[in-house]
């Protein structure tokens, strides 16, 4: 099921509803009950009451971090952001447009460390970038011809 986009779980918290059930096992109250006052489901309770005549009550702590350490630290992800700032001409393109590739590559150049042009938007958004499109304009665009085309074609059309 998981958690709603956007919400984050609060594992300090997590952990506090499974030692409150651990401890609710231990006096002997029912599963069901325990279900009811934690507000979980039952399930989650028989699995706690397992791994805690299993493994103890440490095992139902928070085991921290899941999955991969991060390859960027504080200091890359300010070198990042500093080669974002200065622009994709800075580092050789012909134009002003960042794209995924060019981040990963700035990530390479910068870091040392190679990451997938699919994963650099995460880096992005993680640094308050978005995604946004230029603005194509035509170098040839007569601003008071189109003003005139807007007052005075458009209505009869």
């Amino acid at each position: 099921m998981g958690n709603p986009i956007g919400v984050k779980r609060d594992f300090k918290q997590l952990e506090k509803r499974r030692m409150k059930a651990a401890e609710l096992l231990e006096q002997g109250v029912n599963q069901a009950e325990i279900a009811r006052r934690v507000g979980v489901h039952r399930q989650s309770v028989s699995r706690w009451a397992k791994q805690l005549s299993k493994s103890g009550k440490a095992s139902l702590r928070y085991p921290g971090r899941a999955g991969a350490k991060p390859k960027l630290g504080p200091r890359d992800l300010r070198r990042i952001e500093d080669g974002l700032k200065k622009g994709p001409e800075a580092f050789g393109y012909r134009t002003g447009l960042w794209t995924c590739d060019r981040v990963a590559d700035l990530i390479q150049q910068r870091c040392n460390k190679r990451y997938h042009r699919g994963h650099v938007w995460r880096i992005l958004r993680s640094l308050g970038w978005s995604c946004q499109r230029p603005t194509g304009r035509a170098i040839e665009r007569d601003e008071a011809a189109i003003r005139r085309w807007k007052r005075q074609r458009w209505p009869e059309i």
